[in-house]
């Protein structure tokens, strides 16, 4: 039996305990989310939600799909920011979104292909930047509803040559902010047009939807299954 004055000490020691975390976790800084989204922002709470079903992990797409090659424009300056935006160049998927993009690489490599990502998962603080730089929501996800990209569940690509390493021409370079880069835009070339249809085609039968907009950006088709993320890069731990 605990004496009522030992007692007393443990609970006065257990509470101060208690405001002192308290405290704490208020004076930490906390990540923008102006509009009251249900966003995973800490490691622990990303960490749980993978304990409750696997397909929630950001898996590293350099590890998990041989071949495929990344360039992860905003790691760099050459960009619609004209800045480094991420701290490397990374590119993450959930793992049901990256076991796909795995499945449409092993098709391409039959016939001499392979995937180059431009992006995939984006922190929704990326978002927030980006609509800052362009408030239009045809190329920007609004930061109202947050972005695919955020939800680890889309990917900006094309499709390259895996003997030489170029890429298959596309109607326009990668965030190309016009007309031309609309899945429906007619006036081009037919070698064009054939290669946006392949990208097409086989992105769509492996369970994408593309983006009327962006002939590289593609949803995962279940990416309504996935909460808004606000992890960097650097705090992505495996």
């Amino acid at each position: 039996m605990i004496h009522p004055a030992l007692k007393k000490v443990i609970l006065t020691s257990a509470t101060l305990v208690f405001l002192l975390l308290t405290l704490s976790w208020l004076q930490m800084p906390k990540k923008e989310n102006p509009y009251g989204l249900d966003i995973i922002s800490t490691l622990p709470d990303y960490r749980r939600t993978i304990r409750e079903n696997g397909s929630n992990q950001l898996v590293d797409l350099e590890k998990s799909i041989g071949g495929i090659v990344l360039d992860m424009r905003y790691a760099t300056s050459n960009n619609f920011t004209g800045q480094p935006i991420y701290p490397a160049p990374k590119a993450y998927l959930r793992k049901v979104v990256a076991d796909s993009l795995l499945k449409i690489q092993l098709e391409l490599q039959k016939k001499g292909l392979g995937l180059k990502i431009f992006d995939a998962y984006r922190p929704y603080s990326v978002t927030l930047k980006f609509f800052k730089v362009y408030p239009d929501t045809n190329f920007v996800a609004s930061p109202r509803t947050g972005s695919r990209h955020n939800r680890g569940c889309a990917v900006d690509l094309t499709i390259l040559e895996t003997s030489s390493g170029k890429e298959l021409e596309m109607p326009t370079p990668f965030d190309d902010f016009t007309v031309k880069a609309s899945q429906s835009y007619r006036n081009l070339p037919d070698r064009v047009l054939q290669n946006r249809k392949l990208l097409r085609d086989i992105m769509v039968r492996h369970g994408f939807e593309p983006l009327e907009s962006e002939w590289w950006h593609y949803d995962f088709g279940g990416w309504r299954n996935f909460k808004i993320m606000d992890i960097a890069f650097d705090e992505l731990t495996y």
